[in-house]
């Protein structure tokens, strides 16, 4: 067993040199060619200076290089940060300067799009994009540089630990401002372990990876690829927006596990003609990150009779901490779909407003304990404290629990319901967001006087996202003015669909905004 992320891959690549290990834009590589580029680019960083624990950014669209990144970073004793290519400039350069990240694996044009005074930590940058001639630079080694190292092992003077950061994803902060979830490999391989000895992903397999590097959904996709010695097929950024290109590419790769948020899912079932493909490789379907409607779980349970289907669930603090596998003779009176119970090497339970462990039927929120749990948030000790606690139901010995801030209710067979969020979050299409995060993004318009966000329940995407707006007098904004406003402080999932305008916004008697009243007015 792996106590390495990238141990996975040497494993592997031992085992099977000669079978593709990912594949992209219509590029393979192959388990042998994965391992050499990957331990060139160790080679090339440590080079560089990158030492372990180091911050190194990954920010171009998803391809064969992606991967390579994410194994060589690790193999340096580097930190890899993949941000994601389709978010506003502002927001990358605080993701950047927040985890002081030392290196980017990017292009040319993405660090063109960046301000060189906003990104003063990056030493260097090593580019995907190929260019005939480039040379070496103070600050920029072209991709064809990787070719002039070593393509055994990475570097030997490393005494790396299970307990040493592998990755940090940033997630939707309340505070405007993202926020940095810090994932040990110890925390990745305790999903990663469980993943493989529940689904029994073989090297046959051929894994979907829908979702983008920085959505810790691709967790799975990734890494139990590789573990497995499997393939792991990277969705093409046209196939994400057309679900009958979707469909043509799962059937003609032959994909047979598939792991996304239900929403893309539910544009499968009513714009993808499923039915004209031919999806008999499919045999496993993990969903997560939203509510699946029973109505379309139920359709697609009936157009895959022979797939495995699972409603996985966890914050990114702890990957997935519980998962139900779907019973399809009881669909039919399910009103909604649980979402299960523990995975093995971890704990989860509820507790009501006394501090009392739940009993089936009652509501409590949601904690988990558990070598999944992250350690923290990145400089960001406060939330830390307030999410990652000790465990007072153990006072014997240090440990921690996370505090999920979901509502569950627990149910007479031991499995748990979703309830709803303890505070202003969300899910939408499977991400999670902070309303405070687009209020704050509207309330930087010089016109915009007062704004609140709420979630209109939906059941293509789990919610889609309204704004109420206040404007100063004499302000001339369209919804179209603030959109494109927000478009430049917050990724596009982000952005509201529908904005309201209002002279002024309903009050409590303390003088806080009425929130409850306005997410009734939905």
């Amino acid at each position: 067993m792996a106590y390495l992320l990238h141990q996975l891959l040497s494993t592997s690549a031992s085992k099977y040199p000669n079978h593709t290990a990912v594949w992209a834009r219509e590029q393979g590589l192959s388990y042998g060619e994965l391992d050499e580029r990957s331990n060139q680019l160790a080679h090339l960083l440590r080079r560089r200076g990158i030492q372990k624990g180091d911050r190194v950014g990954i920010y171009f669209p998803k391809a064969v290089e992606s991967v390579i990144s994410m194994f060589g970073v690790l193999k340096a004793g580097g930190v890899y940060v993949p941000l994601d290519p389709q978010q506003p400039a502002q927001r990358i350069q605080y993701i950047i300067d927040n985890c002081a990240i030392k290196a980017l694996v990017t292009t040319r044009e993405k660090l063109r799009g960046l301000d060189p005074a906003a990104i003063a930590t990056v030493k260097f940058s090593v580019f995907t994009d190929r260019m005939n001639g480039a040379g070496t630079t103070a600050t920029g080694a072209p991709w064809e540089e990787l070719a002039g190292f070593p393509t055994e092992g990475g570097p030997e003077d490393l005494q790396s630990t299970t307990l040493d950061l592998a990755y940090i994803l940033y997630t939707s902060g309340s505070t405007g401002r993202p926020k940095g979830v810090m994932l040990s490999h110890q925390n990745a391989l305790t999903f990663v372990d469980w993943c493989a000895k529940t689904f029994q992903i073989q090297a046959e397999d051929r894994l979907s990876n829908h979702a983008p590097l920085h959505f810790d959904l691709s967790v799975f996709d990734v890494y139990n690829a590789i573990e497995a010695g499997a393939t792991v097929y990277m969705v093409p950024d046209d196939a994400m927006l057309f679900p009958a290109t979707l469909a043509k590419f799962i059937a003609s790769k032959g994909i047979s596990a598939w792991y996304s948020v239900p929403s893309a899912l539910v544009h499968l079932i009513l714009h993808g003609n499923l039915k004209e493909h031919n999806l008999e490789r499919m045999r496993l379907l993990l969903f997560a990150g939203e509510i699946f409607p029973v109505k379309y779980l139920g359709q697609i349970a009936e157009l895959l009779p022979k797939v495995e289907l699972y409603n996985l669930y966890g914050p990114t603090e702890t990957n997935v901490c519980t998962y139900y596998r779907v019973d399809r003779t009881k669909l039919p009176s399910m009103e909604k779909i649980p979402i299960g119970r523990a995975c093995a090497n971890t704990e989860v339970f509820a507790v009501d407003e006394k501090d009392q462990f739940i009993l089936p039927g009652q509501t409590g929120e949601l904690y988990v304990r558990g070598p999944s749990v992250t350690c923290g948030y990145w400089a960001d000790a406060e939330k830390t404290r307030k999410m990652v606690l000790p465990n007072r139901f153990q006072p014997h010995y240090e440990e921690k629990m996370y505090r999920t801030g979901d509502l569950v209710v627990l149910r007479e067979d031991g499995d748990y319901d979703f309830v709803g969020r303890r505070d202003s979050q969300i899910k939408s299409r499977g991400y999670r967001i902070e309303l405070g995060e687009i209020e704050a993004a509207l309330l930087s318009h010089p016109e915009v006087k007062e704004v609140a966000v709420v979630a209109v329940p939906d059941d293509e995407v789990s919610n889609r996202i309204k704004a109420i707006v206040a404007t100063h007098s004499g302000a001339t904004l369209t919804a179209s003015h603030l959109q494109q406003h927000c478009a430049q402080r917050v990724p596009r999932y982000m952005i509201p669909e529908l904005i309201e305008f209002r002279e002024s916004l309903p009050k409590t008697t303390t003088g806080k905004l009425d929130r409850v009243l306005l997410a009734s007015e939905r």
